[in-house]
């Protein structure tokens, strides 16, 4: 139930009855029209900018048209209490108790729907994140993007949409190789005694590779690691099968699964790269040219060299892109441009892409490719997950670590759980860098969002523990002429925006709006909950152990909302704390 949709419908009714009676002049889309919660220090419920949107057209002050319509609006509805008008024409809608009765009687029959748009078409997704070269666990630099394009597949998924979760696998190229005679060389440090080259600046230190060595030592007897060379393919598909072991064992403790896992590899040997620079090419796309020195580079040292590039000039980029390196070998903008025609023939209706803060310079090439290949009939969104500060003590955090030279995703797991990690990586906008601070996430306050949330449906379940009732259980009530007060409505209208919260998520890929939302729902109720300490007629269960239907339903309402959100954020609801 999106009661805000719900009057701009009746809003838009009146309208039109005034366009034909009235002789009330509307633009040819009434988009621009909205319904908001208006600021506390207004009595009302809804409020409206339709005087303002209409009063250019129809050459009238916005006050005065708002006073004009706002007549005509309360006569369409027998729930409005009364109707104010604001300056600068604001119309401001106070709804009668019976309105907020139907409301909470609604959402408790649509539980499980609450929130979910059934207007809009539904979309087939496909998200890819992470992506991390398999060379290693993940580290934190992975985490908030994990954790974002996570967050963004189950709101999209809680929405009704179709959506798939990728993993694209850089399995192939100079870094493959590097890693591994790492891997190589730690299995000759294990069988033969040698000591690890630790001059080599191109090798991969971490003592993980120790893990991997030993693993492939015990699984494959047979292979004689003598010489490199001789051993170098079949090694490679090793070593690459246990970093993705590693991985996938990291993105579980975050709670993330994905559904695919597509090689770089593999679309290199399938020669999908030229076929897709051939029909590049038939649309002329791509041609033999020279790129000038980067911004920055010293232009001495740079060789002009001729290249086959393509033409994203043609779409904004401000260069065009190289698709072969001077040895005749691909770049990785070539196998990724092969990716994304992939992507493309599987039909999805929307791709989405999850970039560190290091790829953000890359976006505009790899979506004027899609762009290139799918001939504009798809955009390609990129999502950039912006850097993470951890901070102890109100200063930088560095924790022990044996992985190399970064602090993993099991690292900061074993220091503050999943719950915390999830919720406090999505508390802010991807596109801001953020403060992970420990101190505040293990602090039991309304500093830590994460407890104070947790702590709120916590308290409800303490009621329903307290009166022998299952909160977990739906409730049935068939008598539903309840009567709330001010502070009950006040956190009704809270919940009331929970849909617009979802449509925002959605449609922005915003999902930090959510723990942000909860947040601000677990204040309201935790304001609400301190008024029993000093007012026994404001505690929700009485001196004879009893509660009264409304109250009882009004917390199922809230708790519903809370855990509905936090499923969504992927982290858990106890019931103690």
């Amino acid at each position: 139930m999106n009661i805000f949709d719900q009057y701009l419908d009746k809003l838009k009714e009146v309208l039109l009855d005034c366009s034909k009676n009235e002789n009330l002049i509307l633009p040819e889309t009434l988009d621009g029209i909205t319904a908001e919660i208006p600021p506390s220090k207004f009595e009302s419920d809804i409020s409206t900018n339709v005087a303002m949107v209409l009063s250019k057209i129809n050459k009238k002050a916005p006050i005065d048209l708002a006073n004009i319509l706002s007549d005509k609006i309360k006569k369409k509805d027998q729930l409005i209490d009364n109707i104010s008008v604001v300056k600068p024409g604001f119309i401001n809608i106070k709804f009668k108790p019976i309105f907020w009765t139907n409301f909470v009687k609604e959402i408790i029959q649509n539980s499980k729907s609450f929130g979910i748009n059934t207007k809009e078409n539904k979309k087939n997704y496909l998200i890819e994140f992470v992506s991390a070269n398999p060379t290693g666990p993940l580290h934190v630099g992975h985490c908030r993007g994990a954790i974002l394009g996570d967050v963004i597949a189950n709101v999209l998924e809680f929405n009704k949409h179709k959506v798939t979760r990728e993993y694209y696998v850089n399995d192939y190229g100079n870094q493959i190789v590097n890693f591994t005679r790492s891997v190589f060389f730690r299995i000759r440090q294990i069988s033969f005694k040698e000591p690890f080259p630790k001059d080599d600046e191109d090798l991969y230190p971490g003592d993980y590779l120790i893990d991997f060595a030993r693993n492939i030592l015990s699984s494959n007897r047979d292979i004689d690691f003598e010489n490199f060379d001789n051993i170098s393919e079949k090694l490679t598909v090793l070593s690459i099968e246990e970093a993705l072991k590693l991985i996938k064992k990291n993105l579980n403790s975050l709670g993330i699964k994905h559904d695919n896992f597509i090689s770089e590899k593999k679309m290199v040997t399938n020669h999908e790269v030229e076929k897709v620079v051939d029909l590049l090419q038939k649309d002329k796309f791509v041609y033999k040219g020279k790129i000038k020195a980067p911004a920055g580079e010293n232009n001495d040292n740079w060789v002009e060299r001729e290249q086959l590039l393509f033409r994203s000039t043609d779409f904004g980029d401000d260069k065009d892109r190289a698709l072969q390196k001077s040895d005749g070998a691909w770049t990785y903008f070539a196998s990724d441009v092969a990716y994304h025609k992939n992507k493309l023939d599987r039909n999805f209706d929307q791709l989405i892409n999850i970039l560190g803060a290091d790829h953000a310079g890359y976006i505009k090439r790899i979506s004027s490719s899609v762009e290139a290949l799918s001939k504009s009939k798809v955009k390609l969104i990129c999502k950039v997950s912006q850097l993470v500060k951890l901070i102890k003590d109100k200063k930088p955090f560095k924790m022990s670590k044996r992985k190399g030279d970064y602090i993993t995703v099991d690292d900061l797991i074993n220091e503050v759980g999943k719950d915390a990690t999830r919720f406090i990586m999505l508390n802010r906008s991807s596109d801001v860098e953020l403060d992970f601070d420990f101190d505040n996430v293990i602090e039991k306050s309304k500093d830590n969002p994460l407890y104070y949330v947790q702590y709120c449906y916590a308290r409800i379940a303490s009621v329903f523990r307290n009166l022998e009732k299952d909160l977990n259980l739906e409730i049935k009530i068939d008598n539903y002429d309840f009567q709330y007060t001010n502070d009950e409505i006040s956190i009704l209208k809270k919940i009331s925006e929970w849909p617009k919260c979802i449509d925002a998520s959605c449609n922005k890929l915003e999902p930090h709006r959510i723990p942000t939302y909860l947040y601000e729902l677990a204040h309201l109720f935790h304001s609400y909950w301190n008024l029993g300490k000093d007012n026994p007629e404001k505690r929700f269960i009485n001196e004879k152990k009893q509660i009264t239907n409304d109250k009882l339903v009004f917390l199922k309402v809230v708790s519903n909302t809370i855990k509905t959100g936090m499923n969504i954020v992927g982290v858990s609801t106890p019931e103690k704390m």
